[in-house]
């Protein structure tokens, strides 16, 4: 079943994405950036309408009491493709950092621009970084909410992964509130594309961290921030070994 799933969704999402691509052409010849994040919100939607209905999966957000009204650097987990359209329309003005390669994407990669992403060429070393320090200070300054994966790249649920310097860089600058966010979305869509299982999908936003932190104690201040959510949700810990017992931990 998983896999039938799986390929529906896939089937789903590619009539979406080549559909509302073609259609997004005027917004892009016009190039109307709020028009363009508008749209971005309304394909979100849509991708998340086809996974909980075609899928079975029961998205739960928890913690959505401690997002400011105004901006904000959002440090989440990512485990899942799931975690690139969860934050379009569960903040007013997002604005995701995301790796330059996305931006290559035909009918996607211009929109991802014109709506205000964040692409950062990963391979581009202190002067990339720089450069993303820029960004994420105007879209600050815009009122924009960041949304960062300090990972780096998707995990496993409960995997172990260092996280990037980067987020250093980000929090020396960040004069707004820095959020933990958890998730298990791993699970539900995990890396295999075929697959999708049904289930509860959960989401937690953490409080903001001190806002008096120093740069090097934002890494484990996440850190410690993630496992007392993953504990007071029950959300994975530890690797998921194999298939059994990833099975095993949906409900």
């Amino acid at each position: 079943m998983s896999l039938i799933r799986g390929s529906l969704f896939n089937l789903y999402l590619l009539i979406l994405t080549l559909v509302m691509g073609v259609f997004a052409f005027p917004i892009r010849l016009l190039n109307r950036r709020d028009a363009a994040l508008a749209y971005a919100k309304l394909w979100s939607r849509a991708v998340l309408w086809g996974l909980e209905t075609l899928c079975g999966i029961r998205i739960v957000i928890s913690g959505q009491e401690n997002l400011p009204d105004g901006p904000a650097l959002i440090a989440s987990q990512h485990q899942s493709f799931f975690d690139g359209f969860i934050w379009m329309n569960t903040v007013s003005l997002p604005a995701y950092v995301i790796k330059k390669e996305l931006t290559a994407i035909p009918l996607v990669g211009p929109m991802l621009v014109l709506s205000g992403m964040i692409p950062v060429d990963r391979s581009g070393g202190s002067q990339a970084l720089r450069g993303m320090m820029e960004a994420v200070a105007r879209a600050q300054g815009a009122g924009r909410q960041i949304i960062i994966f300090p990972q780096g790249t998707r995990t496993k649920p409960g995997q172990n992964v260092p996280l990037q310097n980067g987020v250093i860089a980000l929090a020396r600058q960040a004069t707004c509130p820095i959020l933990p966010v958890v998730t298990n979305s791993g699970l539900f869509w995990p890396h295999s594309p075929w697959r999708k299982y049904p289930g509860t999908l959960k989401v937690v936003i953490g409080e903001p961290l001190a806002a008096n932190m120093k740069g090097r104690e934002l890494i484990p201040a996440i850190s410690k921030a993630w496992e007392t959510l993953c504990t007071d949700h029950d959300l994975p810990h530890e690797a998921v070994e194999n298939s059994v017992d990833v099975k095993e931990t949906r409900s």
